[in-house]
């Protein structure tokens, strides 16, 4: 018996390691090719928004992950990872200039449209 349960607990320890392992790796291949893509600012359409919570249950905290996808004249889309400052200030079907570098999201400049029954206009700029 005492085999077994030492067994069991290498098997865990290697698979929490492993896991460990994968993580950095991934996270690694992911920030490198970032670099190497070329900085894109497109004309785009802010089409949708979402949210993504994960943790939170007992004394543990939550973590909320921030999404936008913008659509772009071809018709292609791309969904990047926003700031929450940035998701509060987007509005579907905002218009405007993205720039973003493979899966990183840059910069989004919003045209300046007027409002419709309203004498102001709206405008912004905005980083990460």
């Amino acid at each position: 018996m005492g085999a077994f349960i030492q067994i069991f607990i290498a098997i865990v320890f290697l698979v929490v390691a492993g896991g460990i392992v994968y993580g950095v790796f991934s996270g690694v291949r992911t920030w490198s090719s970032n670099n190497a893509t070329a900085v894109l600012t497109l004309y785009s359409t802010v089409v949708t928004k979402r949210t993504e919570v994960s943790g939170g249950s007992g004394d543990s905290r939550a973590t909320t992950m921030y999404y936008a996808t913008f659509e772009f004249d071809n018709r292609e889309r791309v969904e990047l990872n926003v700031g929450g400052q940035m998701y509060g200030m987007l509005v579907e079907q905002d218009r405007g200039m993205l720039t973003y570098q493979g899966t990183r999201f840059k910069h989004f400049e919003r045209d300046i449209q007027p409002q419709s029954g309203q004498t102001g206009t709206r405008s912004g700029q905005f980083h990460m």
